[in-house]
C-alpha cells in the first residue's frame, strides 16, 4: 500500500517545476550515458519506478536517491549550492539554548496543561 501524504498532494507548482525540470536533467545525464532505465535503477539499487519517479519529479521520492544520482553523475557538489545559508550565519557555529530552557524533547510543567 503506497503512503499518501496531505503534505505532498498540496505542493503549489512553484515547488512541483522545479523538481520536475531536476527529474529532466537527471533524465539528460542517464540517456548522455546511454544507460537505460534497468541500467540505472540497479545502479541505484531502486527498482525501475523509483527511477521514473525520480526522473519525472515526483516529490515523494527519496533525498538520498537524489545525492546517490548526483553521486553517479559526478554532480554531488552541486548539492552544495542548493540552500545556501545566510550570509551572517558560521556554518559551523552552535545555537545555545537559553538557560532558562529544560533540555531538549522534556516536556516542561507549564506545557501539560491541556
Amino acid at each position: 500500500m503506497s503512503k499518501s501524504s496531505h503534505s505532498l498532494s498540496a505542493l503549489p507548482s512553484q515547488t512541483t517545476a522545479p523538481l520536475e525540470r531536476l527529474g529532466l536533467r537527471l533524465r539528460a545525464h542517464r540517456v548522455h550515458r546511454e544507460w537505460t532505465i534497468a541500467e540505472m535503477a540497479e545502479r541505484l539499487l531502486c527498482s525501475p519506478n523509483t527511477l521514473r519517479a525520480l526522473e519525472s519529479g515526483k516529490p515523494g521520492t527519496s533525498i538520498g536517491l537524489l545525492a546517490h544520482a548526483l553521486w553517479l553523475f559526478g554532480e554531488i557538489d552541486s548539492l552544495d549550492g542548493v540552500a545556501l545559508a545566510p550570509a551572517g550565519l558560521a556554518a559551523k557555529r552552535r545555537v545555545r539554548r537559553p538557560a532558562a530552557q529544560g533540555a531538549a524533547g522534556v516536556i516542561a510543567e507549564g506545557e501539560r496543561d491541556f
